[in-house]
């Protein structure tokens, strides 16, 4: 036995695939690398009869059993080790939402799941059972997802067929009864297809000139088509022969010759019965006169015809009419959208033009060299806090287009909601009473502490514009809940924390509930709000994992609820989170290697590192950086790059010196990024721009330190 057949035996054909394939091309890495956990996992479903695939790390690799193959269909081999989003591009935010629902620890189920999948080169409709289920790595925490997949597509269309077949027998039973009560059957029939015995009752024999003697004895299907309009024949054989070939429910109309020598219209329904080896056995029905009702409704359709020709010329003048309203509909929007950019612009235009105004009267002053010490050290705290006041403003404005790298950290909910219902009850106006709700319970969440303060005021500020500034707004937590699906996205029934603020305002109407929380929508007047508030609240929470949801009765008020996934913390180690940081310590010569495409901001990133006692080197991009890095990193400590540069990104500069430097500590520093916004940091540590002396060098030293403390392998016993 090889030594990877014992890392992971059996498994039948995709066992012996999975251990032939190529993984050290795959973030997994080679399969002897495996941690216990991920071997047990593929050992489990490689030996499962059930279809069962497992997604792997953030980008959900698969791997995947000799019965989930069969399911793929034309897409296996091709899945087998490609990312879960890749492998099923049709059904990517499906899995989207799998993987981060999954990877939080919550699970999911489906029944009947309808999906369009691609498993032959063409869309097909199928149906699955789905249950998704964590699975968690040596720590403890979620490291795959595990997904048993049953194809319920045959029960299902079975279920369709019999109760489209119910329902059509239905529409036959209730057309015989109103004939029987209205008179119009004129005969009966039963065709024996074993014997090709054609009986009819005397009404039938009678109607058509027939001898209704000869009639009980069996008369030959030529003899029954004879007295058929020669125009209807052919329709009428290939409908007998459809009937008689798939089985079930018949119903065809046509035109017979009476005894009077005249053609009327007539209806046959009937049904043919198959023996238990589909061999058809009989076929019995009625004839049903309908001349009367084919002279109503030819009737009908040449009125129908008239009042058409009338709505046609009705319907394009309104259409003409719409299109008019529509252009001038979508010209106020436009318009609308450009105000409240101005407003917005305008806004921002007039509140970094004052914080610079402070800076530049500061940095005027401390040019002066006659300046006495006290004032020059009012003139540096008044730069610094304003410095700190503009960054705050530049996150808000990224958190509305929900493009901010969050910073988050683990916090006690419940004592943020209280201090934001402090804060608003001295704010948010005299005549509003707020009243906050908070169980003595601990609750933790993970998020940035400041986007979440934002979060809480902007919905206040909605609820106290929709109370007109007086009313009561009531703010409750809810730990240990469960995320509803929400406005089309999926739910979670792990925990998450439960933030609500109900009013007592307007209310909200129906028609808008669904439109709240797109950027720019508003309900207020021009010149009242910009409609990016519940925009910030909806990118913070979708990029921290939650949702969150509205209720409204008009006039009754309305309730926002934030959900935010929960988190267990070490109450202990809790209590020591407020020490204060210590002053980052200065540098021993250490080597950085400065990655910066900005010559003023790179220089100065060096300067900084220089006077705090670090030995720096400055590439202007990340193709520079990999060439002075070399194979061995070049003798550099740490290196220390920005996130957003032209070509190789700073992300994808620290994931592959992750693959070749694994020892190597990365910093990244950036004050926006798209990446980072969508995807996180993948566990670098990340500097926010504007950043101080005091973070560069504490962020510098506390990377270099954990490089520092690691074992040496070689002494390991």
């Amino acid at each position: 036995m090889s030594a990877t057949a014992a890392f992971l035996p059996g498994g039948g054909e995709l066992g012996a695939i999975v251990r032939a394939y190529d993984w050290a091309a795959t973030p997994l890495g080679p399969i002897e690398g495996w941690s216990q956990s991920l071997r047990s996992a593929v050992s489990t479903l490689l030996l499962s009869p059930v279809p069962i695939v497992l997604l792997w790390g953030a980008d959900g690799i698969m791997i995947y059993n000799d019965a989930y193959s069969v399911f793929a269909g034309g897409r296996h081999p091709q899945l087998l080790g490609s990312k879960v989003r890749e492998g099923w591009p049709e059904v990517a935010d499906f899995n989207d939402n799998v993987m981060r629902v999954g990877l939080s620890g919550g699970t999911l189920s489906y029944k009947d799941q309808e999906l369009i999948l691609h498993r032959y080169g063409r869309p097909e409709q199928v149906w699955m059972n789905l249950d998704y289920s964590p699975v968690l790595d040596e720590s403890g925490r979620p490291a795959g997802v595990i997904a048993f997949v049953v194809e319920t597509t045959e029960r299902v269309l079975a279920e369709q067929r019999l109760q489209a077949s119910q329902a059509l027998a239905k529409v036959y039973a209730d057309r015989i009864q109103l004939a029987l009560s209205a008179g119009a059957i004129i005969g009966t029939w039963v065709w024996d297809l074993h014997a090709d015995a054609f009986t009819v009752d005397e009404g039938f024999a009678r109607s058509f000139g027939l001898d209704p003697a000869l009639g009980r004895v069996g008369l030959s299907l030529e003899q029954v088509i004879a007295t058929v309009h020669p125009d209807d024949r052919q329709g009428l054989i290939a409908a007998i022969d459809e009937a008689v070939s798939r089985g079930g429910a018949y119903a065809h109309q046509y035109r017979v010759r009476r005894t009077d020598g005249k053609y009327y219209w007539i209806e046959a329904n009937g049904r043919v019965d198959l023996g238990p080896d589909g061999t058809p056995l009989s076929f019995p029905g009625v004839l049903i006169d309908v001349e009367d009702r084919r002279a109503v409704e030819a009737e009908r359709d040449r009125a129908i015809m008239m009042l058409r020709t009338l709505t046609d010329t009705l319907e394009q003048r309104v259409a003409e009419r719409t299109s008019e309203l529509m252009q001038t509909e979508e010209a106020l929007r436009q318009s609308q959208k450009m105000e409240a950019v101005g407003q917005l612009t305008g806004g921002v235009a007039h509140d970094f033009n004052n914080l610079l105004t402070i800076i530049r009267s500061s940095v005027d002053f401390l040019r002066r060299p006659e300046l006495p010490e006290a004032r020059k050290a009012r003139y540096l705290d008044a730069v610094s806090d304003t410095v700190d006041r503009a960054a705050k403003l530049t996150g808000q404005l990224l958190a509305f287009a929900r493009r901010q790298a969050l910073k988050p950290e683990v916090f006690h909910v419940g004592q943020k909601v209280r201090g934001i219902a402090d804060m608003l009850d001295t704010v948010i106006g005299a005549r509003i009473r707020v009243v906050a709700e908070v169980p003595d319970e601990p609750c933790y969440i993970r998020a940035d502490v400041s986007q979440f303060e934002t979060a809480l005021v902007n919905m206040a500020v909605n609820a106290r514009d929709a109370m007109d500034g007086e009313g009561t707004l009531t703010l409750r937590l809810a730990g240990g809940s469960t995320m509803p699906a929400i406005r089309g996205h999926a739910g979670a029934r792990s925990a998450f924390a439960a933030v609500s603020l109900t009013d007592t305002g307007a209310g909200i109407p129906e028609r808008d509930l669904g439109r709240l929380f797109e950027p720019f929508f508003t309900t207020k007047e021009v010149g009242k709000g910009t409609g990016l508030g519940l925009s910030q609240v909806f990118g913070f929470a979708k990029q921290s994992g939650g949702n969150v949801d509205v209720t409204s009765t008009p006039g009754r008020g309305a309730t926002f609820t934030l959900y935010l996934p929960q988190v267990e913390v070490d109450r202990e180690a809790d209590e020591t989170d407020g020490a204060s940081a210590p002053q980052a310590p200065l540098g021993a010569g250490q080597r950085v290697l400065v990655v910066e495409d900005n010559v003023e901001v790179g220089q100065f990133a060096t300067q900084i590192l220089q006077d705090l006692g670090y030995e720096t080197t400055w590439a202007a991009n990340a193709e520079e950086a990999l060439d002075r890095l070399g194979r061995d990193g070049g003798g550099f400590e740490v290196v220390f790059s920005d996130v957003v540069m032209p070509g190789m990104g700073g992300l994808a500069l620290a994931q592959e010196l992750a693959r070749r430097l694994p020892d190597l500590p990365v910093v990244l520093a950036s004050g926006y990024s798209n990446v980072l916004a969508q995807e996180g940091t993948h566990g670098f540590d990340l500097l926010h721009k504007p950043y101080s002396a005091d973070q560069l060098g504490r962020v510098l030293s506390q990377a270099v330190g954990r490089t520092s403390q690691a074992p040496d392998p070689s002494t390991a016993h």
